[in-house]
């Protein structure tokens, strides 16, 4: 049976009076959009009963995602979101991207944390102590609570793209190299919201260029 995230990390920093963070991206893979942070400092001690729903965004459906998003947000000391758009992407690297995301997030707390629990990696240009957690999103609770936030921001983003870029299928595959996606990309061309800095988009760019 696979484990589930918990609150061990967070229980051992709230037993030491810390005010705790957990800190997730989506979007980081995808060829198209942004990549989205969020950071979300939970109460200690919470026992809601809407917990024990709460896993890795990825393994949850969009609508059990959306079901968590209020009690998530109603719930929480302070929520914070980060948005990287495309264009950073390219120019400055997924990496470096993904890190000013996070950091975007954290710094738009309206209560800043004692201490961070990140998924993965640690934030750049953070002075918060701050602990890296591999598989954070699958054994932490706030990282998966933090996931499934950013992951609704980012699709609800997608949709929205969706309205813009109708032939592409942002609304089915958000954004990641779907054989779908891959199909629509070598046909038409990028948008302006693509990662030209990505291989897949880069390549159908210039192959569409020789076929004119």
């Amino acid at each position: 049976m696979p484990q589930l995230p918990n609150f061990d990390e967070e229980n051992k920093l709230w037993q030491q009076g810390y005010l705790v963070a957990g800190v997730d991206e989506v979007g980081r893979g995808a060829l198209a959009g942004p990549v989205v942070a969020t950071a979300i400092i939970l109460p200690p001690g919470i026992n809601s009963s809407w917990l024990k729903l709460v896993r890795d965004s990825k393994e949850l459906s969009p609508a059990k995602r959306e079901h968590l998003v209020n009690p998530l947000q109603n719930e929480a000391i302070a929520v914070g979101t980060g948005i990287v758009p495309s264009d950073i992407i390219d120019s400055s690297g997924i990496l470096r991207a993904t890190w000013l995301a996070m950091q975007k997030a954290v710094e738009s707390l309206p209560h800043l944390p004692d201490f961070l629990l990140v998924d993965g990696t640690t934030v750049a240009n953070i002075s918060i102590p701050q602990r890296k957690i591999i598989r954070g999103d699958k054994l932490c609770l706030s990282i998966a609570c933090a996931s499934i936030i950013a992951k609704v921001t980012r699709d609800r983003l997608m949709n929205e793209f969706h309205e813009h870029y109708p032939h592409y299928g942002l609304a089915h595959h958000k954004g990641y190299g779907t054989k779908e996606h891959l199909a629509c990309l070598h046909r038409l061309g990028p948008t302006p919201i693509h990662r030209l800095s990505f291989a897949p988009v880069r390549e159908a760019k210039e192959a569409r260029q020789k076929r004119k």
